[in-house]
């Protein structure tokens, strides 16, 4: 199975590069996927300009193409995410909406960062547009409060309740991905 870890930050100085490094190396301990970074920043999606509705799949410009071609082939994704005025980051909101049918019938766990929520309002509000999508948001999740006050010289200090959520939210995710995989064959 192919994760996916979308960074949705792509600010200078973001805090969201040193917690996805972190969720990486949780991942590929994990063993549960084979994982692909895919940050936003990287990505650097315009604007949504495609000139049809992404449900057709006539995408006329190169990056979307091959973003399409990227999202289709994870199987679930993991949304590493600032929360930015208690919602969700325009860049993740606008690489949501470039696709469709390509979300469908994944399901997407969350590693949320920010302030005293740890980002969660982002997350609630994401998980609306997911299912709109079709994509099963988990329950489980990493939540870290206080980012600020964990990420030194470029390197994010994670605990034991951090790992331990990261594995549980993978385990979900992998059982959720498996009995997904019968819709996305259809």
């Amino acid at each position: 199975m192919k994760l996916g870890v979308i960074v949705a930050s792509v600010r200078e100085g973001r805090n969201g590069w040193p917690v996805a490094q972190w969720f990486l190396e949780a991942a590929k301990r994990h063993g549960g996927f084979d994982v692909e970074l895919m940050d936003l920043k990287a990505w650097d999606l315009p604007l949504l300009s495609e000139p049809n509705h992404p449900r057709l799949q006539k995408y006329t410009q190169d990056k979307t193409k091959r973003w399409s071609a990227a999202v289709a082939a994870a199987d679930a994704f993991v949304i590493v995410t600032p929360e930015y005025n208690f919602a969700s980051p325009p860049a993740l909101v606008n690489a949501l909406h470039y696709l469709y049918k390509e979300w469908n019938y994944k399901s997407a766990g969350f590693v949320s960062y920010g302030g005293m929520s740890g980002g969660i309002r982002s997350v609630q509000m994401t998980k609306t547009l997911l299912t709109t999508l079709k994509i099963v948001p988990l329950v489980e999740a990493v939540a870290i409060p206080s980012i600020a006050k964990l990420v030194e010289n470029g390197t994010f200090n994670a605990d034991e309740k951090h790992d331990k959520s990261a594995a549980a939210m993978l385990d979900e995710l992998a059982r959720w991905t498996k009995a997904l995989n019968a819709l996305r064959q259809t």
